[in-house]
């Protein structure tokens, strides 16, 4: 896993737009007077949402504006967690599991594949700038290994043909179905299910 770093062009202004304004609102309505500085790492990811997929500085000031607390708090906390980028990812951004179980599964197949179709480097933005990958820490779908999420769909019991016919669709625009690669329903066994077979989609 790559470090992250603050990207050097940075835009000189950011806001939310009219929609994002009125879920920020409702956010801050869910904490208690007093209280609404709390709200900034949601507020924060709704940046990241909003301007495709990272947050700039401008956009830190204005949550900072938002929240009524100093900028540089806003600051720490962009930068201490790991779920924001500071630097254009592109509108796909795609984190590929290694850890344990996704790895004996076959998940550097996958990091091959990203590495073949997007970048030969993590957090490298593609060449027509839509889209980068990087590695990351459990994602919680250990039982689907190996997977890696794109914004936010899982993609699961995969492998490097699969990974590189879902990154080709990235490529061209088009929103490849997320889920179960081999067919499965949620997270049920591989060798299907063996009891509650009345219910569809259980």
């Amino acid at each position: 896993m790559s470090l992250k770093k603050i990207s050097k062009e940075q835009p000189e202004q950011f806001q939310y737009n009219e929609k994002n304004y009125e879920i920020a609102k409702k956010i801050l309505s869910n904490y208690p007077e007093g209280k609404q500085q709390s709200a900034v790492m949601p507020l924060l990811y709704l940046v990241q949402e909003q301007n495709e997929n990272w947050i700039p500085l401008a956009a830190m000031k204005y949550i900072a504006k938002f929240l009524n607390m100093p900028y540089i708090k806003v600051y720490e906390v962009a930068t201490f967690y790991s779920m924001y980028n500071l630097s254009p990812v592109g509108k796909n951004f795609i984190q590929v599991c290694t850890t344990t179980p996704c790895m004996i599964r076959g998940a550097y197949k996958i990091v091959e594949a990203c590495k073949e179709k997007i970048s030969k480097n993590e957090n490298e933005l593609s060449e027509d700038k839509t889209c980068s990958w990087v590695e990351v820490e459990c994602l919680g779908a250990c039982v689907n290994a190996p997977m890696m999420q794109i914004n936010k769909d899982y993609y699961e019991d995969l492998d490097k043909e699969k990974t590189l016919k879902i990154l080709d669709q990235i490529l061209k625009g088009e929103l490849p179905k997320p889920g179960s690669y081999r067919g499965r329903i949620n997270s049920e066994p591989e060798n299907n299910r063996k009891t509650l077979l009345d219910i569809k989609n259980a």
